[in-house]
């Protein structure tokens, strides 16, 4: 806010010396003109130079109305004959800057229709002054080097009101291209974080969902028979769905904060909930075998990343091959986050990697890995089971 109000500030400074300096050349030029001198007495340039230039300074808040006033002061100085033969043009500047900002903030029909309307106003005003004006005026002392000539003065103000219009027009094309440009990089942006989202709850759902259904199933089995071990994986159900309920309130949070730096989110999960997630998987069966190497801190994003993977992969781990072993590793060292999931596969069935672990879990950990241009290989092992490799390097070496 204080940028902008500095620059606007800057605007007008800048402005109030244009119109002042305008008004100082048109001030002279009638005073000492090239053609014969107004009628007019002389002290009168002054106030008249400083009524055409004065719009000049509020054409940045009144730009439609201040053309209208600098157009209609130049064409009444003219036709009244208080202007410099030989230089009319001079006169008609004041409004070409205007028509520069009209052009720069409106539409392109209005200020095209301005522009037509000053061009059509001042060549009718050159013609009056030429035709009733000048005729009556007593010839200049000396001879100009620039007697007067009407076409050379409407060439003149032509071409600067046609300057004027073509620099507005092109600085609101400019405009309005970077506004196109940043609502389609705002657009991007906000489809690529409805996408993340949609990642993280089928990261969250899937895992928790894979977990409450394996565990839901060894509960009916034994409900009659071994009520303790029913309950105990009734409690895993329990667990598991509270810390998903908190997981997707948090991510929908993210949604209806909308900004708000006040709005309080529950922290996203990353290494240190690496043991929950292990603890969840040998209550469904998996035993996992978990070394987590951290030579330097990492980055939220890349904990988050690494905590997804390994979520992902066992997640398809209790799915397909429960019960079974699975070793997770996870070394980072500044520069790599390198992650390995390998699982020795089912004790009653082997099935092919395809059916395993294919779908979006696997598109979701390449696509992590890929954020950080880094790579993801997953596939059987030729002694059976499953591995899983992810590398992601988002650090450069010192």
């Amino acid at each position: 806010m204080n940028g902008a109000w500095q620059r606007l500030s800057a605007g007008k400074a800048a402005d109030t010396a244009l119109a002042v300096v305008v008004a100082l050349l048109i001030g002279y030029a009638i005073v000492d003109p090239p053609g014969p001198s107004s009628w007019w007495p002389v002290w009168s340039a002054w106030p008249v130079a400083a009524v055409l230039g004065f719009p000049i300074a509020l054409r940045r808040r009144r730009p439609l109305p201040m053309l209208g006033v600098a157009a209609t002061g130049a064409v009444l100085a003219t036709v009244a004959g208080a202007v410099a033969a030989g230089a009319i043009w001079l006169s008609f500047v004041p409004g070409a800057l205007v028509l520069y900002q009209v052009a720069a903030t409106t539409t392109t029909g209005r200020s095209a229709a301005s522009l037509a309307a000053c061009v059509s106003g001042a060549t009718a005003a050159v013609l009056v002054f030429y035709a009733q004006v000048l005729p009556g005026l007593p010839p200049a002392p000396e001879p100009s080097e620039l007697p007067p000539y009407w076409p050379v003065e409407i060439g003149a103000i032509c071409v600067f009101m046609g300057a004027g219009w073509a620099a507005g027009a092109v600085v609101r094309w400019k405009r309005e291209t970077s506004a196109r440009l940043a609502r389609h990089l705002a657009e991007a942006a906000v489809a690529d974080e409805r996408r993340r989202i949609a990642r993280e709850l089928h990261d969250v759902i899937g895992h928790s969902m894979g977990l409450i259904a394996v565990k839901a199933t060894v509960a009916n089995h034994v409900a009659e028979a071994r009520p303790q071990e029913a309950r105990a994986a009734l409690a895993v159900i329990e667990q598991t769905s509270q810390s998903a309920l908190t997981e997707i309130r948090r991510m929908l949070g993210l949604l209806r904060a909308d900004g708000d730096p006040h709005h309080e989110l529950m922290p996203a999960p990353g290494l240190t909930d690496l043991p929950e997630l292990a603890g969840h998987a040998r209550s469904a069966g998996v035993d996992v075998d978990l070394v987590v190497r951290e030579d330097a801190a990492s980055p939220p994003a890349v904990a988050l990343s690494v905590y997804r993977i390994v979520q992902e992969a066992l997640t398809n781990v209790i799915t397909h091959a429960a019960p079974t072993r699975c070793s997770v590793r996870v070394d980072i060292d500044g520069r790599d986050a390198v992650i390995e999931v390998v699982d020795d596969g089912p004790h009653h069935r082997r099935e092919p990697a395809r059916a395993r672990h294919g779908g979006h879990g696997l598109i979701g950990m390449r696509e992590r890995a890929a954020m950080y241009g880094g790579t993801l290989t997953a596939g059987p092992r030729p002694e059976g089971g499953f591995r899983v490799t992810a590398r992601l390097p988002y650090g450069s070496p010192t």
